[in-house]
């Protein structure tokens, strides 16, 4: 009888460079990409490094990163699989994908993966949105821990340590589960040239998005963007009066 292995699917959005300036297209339709540097979601980073700490103490068996990217996302995928994953999963597709969506590929992979675990980022630093995750767990139908600065398994539970409002909220779920990371879990490995070069030859799949049977369904329209106005230019003030009487004239207080 062959036992399934103990899995930990990782799901990872390729971003804009934290380190970029964004710059907004002149006719306002989005931001501007070409040239501009496309890294890993740092919240997917640790959520990367968290899988493989598991899989190092012995909690886990494989790591698997999925992405739902471009066909020129592979360079990416590469440079994670260095972090120390078995293999990858690239589902092709150049459309720019609502969180809803993103879920209802997720669990396609999770039907065909069966993993103990999900682990992806709380939020990607392009969109902010917070949402995946959420949606992951409620299509999946299993428990989510969301916000995680601490993860623990214990057999076929999962102790989850949650940054809220009001502090820290400890919590325990069955798995399979879907953790999402926050930024304190951990701090990702350095990844060495040695590792960089064994990564050329791990396992990367390709998969189609229509091949996997989900048809996107945007319900979200972007009408414009604009960039943030600019900073204006401070005044000294003399006293506290004047400092009350210039924030009243404003409409501040």
């Amino acid at each position: 009888m062959t036992t399934q292995p103990r899995r930990i699917l990782v799901a990872i959005k390729r971003v804009v460079d934290y380190n970029v300036r964004i710059r907004v297209k002149p006719d306002g339709s989005g931001v501007v990409l070409d040239g501009v540097k496309l890294s890993i979601n740092p919240f997917d980073q640790i959520a990367i490094e968290e899988a493989l700490r598991i899989k190092e103490k012995g909690g886990a068996d494989e790591v698997v990163i999925a992405t739902i990217a471009p066909a020129d996302a592979q360079a990416t995928l590469r440079n994670d699989l260095a972090m120390g994953a078995q293999r990858a999963l690239h589902v092709v597709s150049g459309a720019s994908l609502e969180p809803l969506d993103v879920a209802r590929v997720l669990l396609k992979l999770v039907e065909r993966e069966r993993p103990l675990l999900v682990i992806l980022g709380k939020q990607a630093i392009d969109d902010d949105n917070n949402q995946t995750g959420q949606m992951l767990a409620a299509l999946w139908d299993r428990p989510q821990a969301t916000f995680a600065s601490k993860l623990e398994l214990a057999g076929e539970t999962a102790r989850v340590t949650r940054e809220v409002d009001a502090g820290l909220e400890t919590i325990e779920v069955d798995l399979p589960a879907v953790i999402t990371t926050d930024l304190r879990l951990n701090k990702p490995r350095f990844v060495k040239l040695p590792e960089i070069m064994k990564a050329k030859t791990k396992p990367l799949e390709t998969l189609a998005l229509d091949g996997l049977g989900v048809t996107p369904d945007a319900r979200v329209k972007v009408t414009k963007t604009e960039p943030p106005p600019g900073r204006q230019r401070g005044i000294m003030v003399k006293d506290t009066a004047t400092l009350f009487a210039e924030l009243h004239k404003r409409g501040l207080v």
